[in-house]
């Protein structure tokens, strides 16, 4: 079955057969109608019409603008074999595109990753040894300058802790910590995947699964000039890494991940974060495999966001406090990206 037959099947068994009233249903259909297409027909025929000889700039522009996004951060992995000789041509994007350096193979894999270093020029060895440490540092800071990134990220286990007798821990206290503050740019840490739990499924095959929040804690305390940020996948870690966040003024919490972005769930974490934290928080990020993703997910978002802001400024006016539009307008571009770029000073 090839691909317009797979996509013919999933149109009728997802969208036709029963009705779409899950978040991922609901947000193709969110994404098709925002882009001007008639979902009402349910004729996927038409709807494929509709991306039929598209200008790939003029797309992006409309699906930003759909968006209501000025910018935009990447996933940007140099060990992926088709991205990699992007950054090494000195390619020079669309300013609105923000690049953000991925580590999960060295960090997850470094057993695998050594030897793709080696091939790349940097001298380094399994053991991890002091010359080694140097040359992954320089792997990371030529990448950080190539990329113009504004910070590294890594997605791991639920398994994960810190500090840890482990490549990956060695490689997170000597390379990249060092690195992050060489550049004072901050580390994102992705936290509570369960890669493959159903093989079959290939790339749709991940779970999720409680992590230990003190692995985090433990990153801010040894590294109070390092700056985090930091996402969990567990719904039921959610209370303990506010708190977390509350104690130490280099975390800031950002998002509803994967299997958290659903708006019950979406409006549960803002609201527990807004009540904890106020506005130190990024309560939203993007979090697309796709680009026409951004246009439902911040359309649901941002209609959740402003339903608990709204209930918070109406508590906050029962106190007799007064609420002026100007704040309330400050308080929204914070959330919306300003605390974002802040943290980054």
């Amino acid at each position: 079955m090839d691909k317009q037959a797979q996509a013919g099947f999933i149109w009728k068994e997802l969208f036709i057969n029963r009705s779409p009233y899950s978040e991922a249903c609901r947000g193709v259909l969110t994404a098709l109608d925002k882009l001007g297409l008639d979902v009402k027909a349910r004729d996927l025929n038409a709807l494929r019409a509709g991306f039929t000889n598209v200008d790939i700039e003029a797309h992006v522009n409309k699906v930003l603008r759909v968006a209501n996004l000025t910018s935009v951060v990447m996933t940007n992995d140099p060990f992926d074999a088709v991205e990699r000789p992007v950054w090494e041509s000195a390619y020079e994007g669309d300013p609105r595109f923000h690049a953000a350096l991925r580590i999960d193979p060295l960090l997850n894999d470094w057993e695998n990753a050594c030897p793709k270093l080696r091939e790349w020029g940097y001298d380094v060895q399994p053991e991890l040894g002091l010359k080694c440490v140097r040359e992954v540092r320089r792997f990371l800071a030529n990448n950080i300058r190539r990329m113009k990134a504004l910070y590294m990220a890594v997605s791991l286990p639920p398994t994960f802790q810190f500090p840890e007798e482990s490549a990956r821990g060695k490689l997170i206290s000597e390379c990249v910590m060092p690195v992050a503050a060489e550049h004072n740019i901050p580390f994102a840490l992705m936290i509570g995947v369960k890669r493959g739990i159903n093989t079959a499924l290939r790339l749709a095959g991940d779970g999720v699964a409680r992590a230990d929040v003190t692995a985090v804690e433990s990153l801010c305390a040894a590294y109070p000039r390092n700056k985090f940020m930091v996402t969990m996948l567990s719904r039921e870690n959610q209370h303990e890494l506010c708190i977390v966040a509350r104690k130490f003024p280099n975390l800031l919490l950002f998002g509803c991940w994967w299997f958290l972005n659903n708006p019950s769930l979406i409006e549960e974490m803002t609201r527990m974060r807004f009540e904890l934290l106020g506005t130190s928080v990024i309560p939203q990020h993007s979090d697309a495999r796709v680009l026409e993703q951004v246009i439902y997910k911040w359309e649901h978002s941002r209609t959740i966001i402003a339903k608990v802001l709204a209930d918070k400024y109406a508590d906050l006016a029962a106190t007799g406090w007064g609420v002026l539009e100007e704040e309330i307008r400050r308080d929204v571009a914070g959330l919306l990206g300003g605390s974002f770029w802040d943290f980054l000073k």
